[in-house]
Formats: C-alpha cells, sequence, structure tokens
C-alpha cells in the first residue's frame, strides 16, 4: 500500500460481488403471492385457461360424449392410454384445467381487493392541489382578464363542475378531476370475470344433460330412469328433475333435390310434440337450433332417422317381438342399421342384423342402396344369428350392435341362404321353420338432447357486466385540471392560468383545454399570454 492512501483504500484489485438480501420463507411467499396477483399474470393465466380448452373440442369427453371414448378406445388403444394418462377424455375436470382454473381466480381476487381499496381511498379524497409552476406542464394557457378576482374563481369552480369534474377550491385556485368511471369500469369488468368463474363452478354441480331418442307416437318422462343417456352435476338430485313429459306427435323433414349433383339437401327439420306439464298439454315445435324451453329446461333436436317396426312371431305364429327399433343413420340419403334382439320365444335366442333402404335402388351387383330420404320404396334386409345373445350375463349391452363371435349365422353370408328381404307390410319365414319376421310400419324418431344449466342467466348478466366495463373503460378519460385566479395588477387585469393533465394517452386533452378557456372567456376581452 502506498504511505499517502489511507488505510480503508480500496484500489478495486480484487473482484467484489454484489451482496443480495437473503429471503426467508415469508419473503418468498410474499414475493411468488406479488407475482401471482399482478395483472400480467392474470392475463397469461387467462391465456392459458383458452388453451387448455381447446383439447376439450378436439378429442370426445366422458362427460358429453362417453361413446366416443369407447370407440376411441377401440380405434386406437395406444393413443388412447397416453391420452387419458394425460386426463385428456377428462379436461374440464383435469388435475391441470383445475390448477390454472383456481391460480385465475385467486390471480383476479389479488388484483381487484387492493385495486379497489384504492380506489375507494381515491374517490374519498379532493383532487390533488394546484402545482405551484401550472407553466411547466404540457398543456398550459395563460390569458388576461378584467373582473373580479373572487367572482372569476366562482366562475372557475362552476365551469369545471359544469364540466363533470370533481372540484376542490383553494385559495387563488381550483383543482378539479373526473374520470373515476374509468377506473370502476375497470374493476366492474375484472369483477364480471370473478363472476362468470364462480358461476361456472358453482353452476356444474348442479346443471344435467342427457339424451333420449323418441319414436312418433311414444312419450318420454322426464325421470331418470327414462334416459338413454344422462350426466348429472356433482350435486344433482333426482328430486330437482322437473315434471313434465313429451310426445312425439310428428316428425317432418323438408328435402331439396339437386339435378346436378343427384344429391339431396336438407331445408328443415320440424318435430311437431305435445308437451304435458303440470295437468295441462300444449303442442310446441323443436327445430335445428331452435330449442325449446320448458321450466327452465331446454330440449334440443340432434338428429333424425327412422324406427322400422318389426314383428316377429314363433313357428306356432305367436307374436314374440313386436315394436319399433331405431336404425342409425349411416349416409345423407338415410340407410340405416339396426339390430332387433329376440331372447325369447323362439327355438333359441335370435339376433337380427337390419339394414334400411328409405328409396331402395338395386345396383349392377345386385346390392341395395338408397338414393333419397323419404321412405319412397323402403326395403328391410337382414341376416339373422341364433345362439347365447348373452343378456343373462348381467353386463350392459349395446342395444345398436350385435357381438357375432358366439352366435351362429343362419342367413346370409356363406349359409347358403338368402338374407331376409322385405318390403314395407311384407313378411317372411325364417330358414328351418323357426318363425317368421314382418316389416310392419314405418314411424321415424328423433334424438333429443335435454340440458339444463342454472349458470345461463348469471353469465348472461356478468357477460354484460364485462361489455359494459370494458366499453366505457376504453372511452372515458382520467383528467385533472387546475385554473389559478393571480390578484389583479396596477391596471385591474387579472391573469387567470389554466393547465391539464392525463392519467395516460388522452389525444383530447388539448381540445378539452381550449374548450375550457374559450368558455371562461367567452363573455371578456382577453389577452392570450402564452400557450
Amino acid at each position: 500500500m502506498e504511505p499517502l492512501r489511507p488505510s480503508d483504500y480500496d484500489d478495486g484489485a480484487e473482484a467484489h460481488t454484489i451482496a443480495q438480501p437473503s429471503l426467508d420463507a415469508g419473503g418468498w411467499a410474499r414475493f411468488f403471492w406479488r407475482q401471482l396477483t399482478s395483472m400480467r399474470t392474470a392475463l397469461v393465466l387467462l391465456l392459458l385457461l383458452a388453451l387448455a380448452s381447446i383439447p376439450g373440442s378436439l378429442v370426445p369427453q366422458r362427460s358429453s360424449n362417453p361413446n366416443g371414448v369407447i370407440q376411441f378406445e377401440r380405434d386406437d388403444p395406444e393413443l388412447f392410454a397416453i391420452l387419458d394418462g394425460l386426463q385428456l377424455f377428462d379436461t374440464f375436470t383435469s388435475v391441470w384445467f383445475s390448477a390454472i382454473y383456481l391460480l385465475l381466480f385467486v390471480s383476479l381476487i389479488g388484483c381487484i381487493v387492493p385495486r379497489a381499496q384504492h380506489h375507494m381511498k381515491a374517490l374519498r379524497q379532493p383532487p390533488p392541489a394546484t402545482p405551484s409552476r401550472l407553466e411547466r406542464l404540457e398543456h398550459y394557457v395563460s390569458i388576461q382578464l378584467s373582473g373580479d378576482r373572487a367572482a372569476l374563481l366562482t366562475r372557475a369552480e362552476r365551469l369545471v363542475k359544469k364540466a363533470g369534474y370533481r372540484v376542490a377550491p383553494a385559495d387563488g385556485a381550483v383543482a378539479a378531476e373526473r374520470g373515476y368511471l374509468r377506473e370502476t369500469a375497470n374493476l366492474a369488468f375484472h369483477l364480471g370475470l370473478v363472476g362468470i368463474l364462480v358461476a361456472l363452478a358453482a353452476g356444474a354441480g348442479y346443471k344435467y344433460s342427457g339424451q333420449r331418442i323418441i319414436i312418433e307416437g311414444q312419450t318420454f318422462t322426464n325421470q331418470l330412469t327414462s334416459y338413454d343417456f344422462f350426466n348429472p352435476g356433482r350435486f344433482f338430485a333426482e328430486e330437482s328433475l322437473e315434471p313434465y313429459s313429451l310426445t312425439l306427435d310428428e316428425f317432418v323433414p323438408k328435402y331439396e333435390f339437386d339435378l346436378t349433383s343427384g344429391a339431396a339437401h336438407a331445408l328443415d327439420f320440424t318435430a311437431n310434440l305435445v308437451v304435458t306439464e303440470q295437468g295441462s298439454s300444449r303442442e310446441a315445435q323443436v327445430k335445428v337450433n331452435e330449442p325449446l324451453d320448458i321450466q327452465g329446461t331446454s330440449v334440443y333436436l340432434l338428429g333424425n332417422g327412422f324406427a322400422p317396426w318389426v314383428t316377429v312371431r314363433s313357428a306356432e305364429g305367436e307374436i314374440v317381438f313386436s315394436q319399433p327399433v331405431p336404425f342409425l343413420p349411416q349416409d345423407p340419403n338415410l340407410t340405416s342399421i339396426g339390430v332387433v334382439k329376440v331372447p325369447d320365444g323362439l327355438r333359441a335366442q335370435t339376433g337380427l342384423i337390419g339394414f334400411l333402404y328409405p328409396s331402395a335402388v338395386a345396383l349392377p351387383s345386385g346390392a341395395l342402396t338408397s338414393v333419397y330420404p323419404e321412405p319412397d320404396q323402403p326395403v328391410l334386409t337382414f341376416n339373422v344369428f341364433e345362439g347365447d345373445l348373452g343378456l343373462n350375463e348381467g353386463v350392459p349391452r349395446n342395444v345398436y350392435s350385435l357381438d357375432t363371435g358366439s352366435l351362429t349365422q343362419i342367413t346370409g353370408g356363406d349359409t347358403g341362404e338368402d338374407s331376409v328381404i322385405l318390403n314395407l307390410g311384407e313378411s317372411q319365414e325364417l330358414p328351418g321353420g323357426r318363425g317368421s319376421i314382418e316389416f310392419t310400419s314405418l314411424p321415424r324418431f328423433i334424438s333429443v338432447d335435454i340440458h339444463r344449466d342454472p349458470t345461463q342467466l348469471p353469465v348472461a348478466l356478468f357477460s354484460v357486466v364485462i361489455l359494459g366495463g370494458l366499453v366505457v373503460s376504453l372511452f372515458v378519460t382520467r383528467r385533472r385540471a387546475w385554473i389559478r385566479v393571480h390578484e389583479a395588477d396596477e391596471q385591474g387585469s387579472v391573469r387567470v392560468e389554466f393547465a391539464a393533465l392525463a392519467r395516460g394517452d388522452d389525444p383530447g386533452l388539448a381540445v378539452e383545454l381550449e374548450r375550457l378557456v374559450a368558455d371562461f372567456s367567452q363573455e371578456h376581452d382577453h389577452k392570450l399570454v402564452s400557450s
């Protein structure tokens, strides 16, 4: 060390590092809480929630399409195992979706509470005092007027009040501020988001949806056992089902035949129903995208098709099966496939796989096809199987499919017996004296989705709040204005200063200030000093 240097002199020869303050558990907790409750984090979480919802529309969900999930597993079991491990078939109840949802909720609450407190405090406080050097502000005007100072101050206060400002008069000056509605609207926007999150989370437990096939002439009663598929919310109780019934009187489709393409195009589907509720009946209609509302429950038309009435008789002529059977459409011309299961009354349990051709035409190969979705020439064909249908095993069976692995085929295929082919009203004997089958009639069916969602009204109201808050916050500006009236000089002239300041960008602030000056001085001769 040089002799003239002080003993504590640091020549920078040694490298030094900045000593960062250490954080304990509480410090880290406060740090993460500040990060979580920042508006930037809330926006990121909102974006993540939107992205997390995408799988719900790409893959079938167990809550809304369980059959689609089963079919997906059959088609690609390896991919199914991966997606199921990621909970993509239960997107909206998955751990990761729920985590994002809850974090967004906490983040919004953490943003809103301190901002609301700050806003309430600002509403109670008067506008900020007039700066001592108004000329330093960007928007500034000074004029000379003749008149009494007290009268000019009174006039300045009245002017800014008329312009919608909150006013705080002081000694020789008037301070004013407006635009508090902007922050109120901003808070309303965020409260609306929280309201939607709460409504969706709470209402999801009480809503339910179900599907049902209704055949012409048949009645659906709104009770749990009447549904083909039912998806209840977590807090659903059977007693909450509204008491009513629906009878399908007639289903009327309208088609247009395109002569160029030779295809039929659907124009309209109308289901004429009889609704019975509270001891009275009324007629109603359900159309595509025009649901029927019954006691807060929405009934949607999902699909339609034919349910041929099939009658099966034993060899002794006794009717062992007679009812309409819904056939599932396979193409736009309603070529449909269906299954008839006859567990009792014949020599053995019998299953029939049938095809329905509403407007049947024979192809050059001899196969049948339907050329139009209306029943102009309906033909019903069956391949017949017999054996154990598995109905006594206590395992649920799909009524629209037939497991032929353990059955013996007795018509069609390589059996040497032709498939059963029936025109409307015809009957045909089954091989080997097993009995007969008849194509009795051809009623139509509709499939409906019955949906109750108690969140619709709250979500609609909160959406209006969000939209209103967004619009107001975009168009209302936060402005401050000051007017200072000086003492009169020796000639009796009074100098009046005007200044304005905006919270953020405000292109109209200069125009606003000019308007204030013009309104203030319109009855006086004045001299513009500076601007």
